[in-house]
C-alpha cells in the first residue's frame, strides 16, 4: 500500500500536489504530506519540493489561524528543510543532526508566535492535573497518606515538548520519503544506508554534553535535553538494526527492542550511552571483522 502511494506521488506534479494538500489539511495525516514533500525533494530537486511546500502550506496556515497551532506548518517546513540537506549533502547523518536546530527554531517560533496558544494549553493541562490530583488526595485521605506534590508544566516546557515532537515527526517523514525513494529506484538501498548511520565523534560528545547541561539547568530546560540527543536516539536505532542484521536476528527481536525502548524510560538513556561508546569503539567495524574471521575459518 505504501509503495503504491509512493508510485502515485511520483506519477506527476498534480498527483504529488494532491497528496501534499490533502495530508496538510489534517493534523493526523500531516506526516503523509511531509513524506510526499520529502520524496519529491529528494528525487526531483529543491525547486520541485519547494513548489509543493508553498501550496501545502495554505491549508496548514488556515489551521493555524483557526486553532493557533503552528505545528502543521512547521512540520512541512521542517521535513522540506531536512530533505534539502539530505539531497545536497548526500549525508543521512548530517540530515539527522539537523533535527537539533530544527527543534530550536520550532520552539522559538512557538513561543514567539503562539504565546497565547501555549498559555491556554498550559492552563488547561494544569487545571486538569490539579483536579485529578485533588480527587486522588480525597481517595487516599482515609488511609492517612501524605499530601501529594503538584508539578505543573510551564510554557517553555510545553514548547519544548511540542517542538521536539514536531522534529521527530519531520525526521520520520524524511525517513519515509527516503524509504519510498529507495523502494522505487534503488530497492534495498535505504536499509543499507540506515544501518550505516553514525554520528561523528565530536557531534556525539557535543550533543551528550548539551543534554547534561540542559538537564542541570532546571525543570524549564530539562525537557529540552531530549531534543539535544534526538540524533543519538536515531543512531541508536540504526545500530540496533545493524546488529540484528549481523546476528541474524528476526523481526520478533527487533520488535522487542522497540517495545522496551517505548515502555522503559531507562532504555532511552541506555540507547544514548551505547551510541556514545560506539563513537569511540565502532561496533560495526568490529562485527565486520568478526564476520570476516568466521568466514575465513569456514
Amino acid at each position: 500500500m505504501m509503495r503504491g502511494l509512493a508510485e502515485f506521488i511520483m506519477r506527476g506534479r498534480w498527483q504529488a500536489l494532491g497528496i501534499a494538500i490533502l495530508g496538510s489539511w489534517s493534523l493526523l495525516f500531516g506526516w503523509i504530506s511531509a513524506a510526499a514533500i520529502a520524496l519529491v525533494t529528494l528525487r526531483k530537486g529543491t525547486i520541485a519540493g519547494g513548489w509543493l511546500v508553498l501550496w501545502a502550506l495554505l491549508p496548514a496556515v488556515v489551521i493555524t489561524v483557526m486553532t493557533g497551532d503552528t505545528g502543521g506548518a512547521m512540520l512541512l517546513l521542517g521535513a522540506y528543510g531536512l530533505a534539502v540537506i539530505l539531497r545536497e549533502s548526500v549525508s543521512l547523518s548530517l540530515a539527522v543532526m539537523a533535527s537539533v536546530p530544527l527543534v530550536a527554531v520550532s520552539g522559538a517560533a512557538l513561543m514567539g508566535l503562539n504565546g497565547a496558544f501555549l498559555e491556554e494549553l498550559v492552563s488547561t493541562f494544569n487545571q486538569s492535573l490539579m483536579q485529578a490530583l485533588m480527587q486522588l488526595e480525597q481517595d487516599l485521605q482515609q488511609e492517612g497518606s501524605q499530601e501529594l506534590a503538584l508539578n505543573v508544566l510551564s510554557v517553555p516546557q510545553v514548547a519544548a515538548l511540542l517542538a521536539t515532537g514536531n522534529a521527530v515527526i519531520a525526521l520520520l517523514s524524511l525517513m519515509l520519503g527516503r524509504y519510498w525513494q529507495a523502494a522505487l529506484y534503488n530497492p534495498g538501498g535505504f536499509g543499507e544506508e540506515f544501518r550505516a548511520l553514525r554520528v561523528p565523534k565530536g557531534a556525539v560528545l557535543a550533543m551528550a554534553g548539551l543534554a547534561i547541561a540542559l538537564w542541570w539547568m532546571g525543570p524549564d530546560w530539562r525537557v529540552w535535553s531530549a531534543a539535544a540527543v534526538l540524533p543519538l536516539m536515531m543512531a541508536g536505532f540504526a545500530l540496533v538494526h545493524a546488529y540484528a542484521t549481523h546476528a541474524a536476528k528476526g523481526v520478533a527481536w527487533l520488535t522487542l527492542m522497540y517495545v522496551l525502548w517505548v515502555v522503559l524510560d531507562p532504555m532511552k538513556w541506555v540507547w544514548v550511552g551505547v551510541v556514545v561508546v560506539d563513537a569511540f569503539v565502532d561496533f560495526r567495524a568490529r562485527w565486520a571483522t568478526t564476520s570476516g574471521k568466521d568466514s575465513g575459518g569456514d
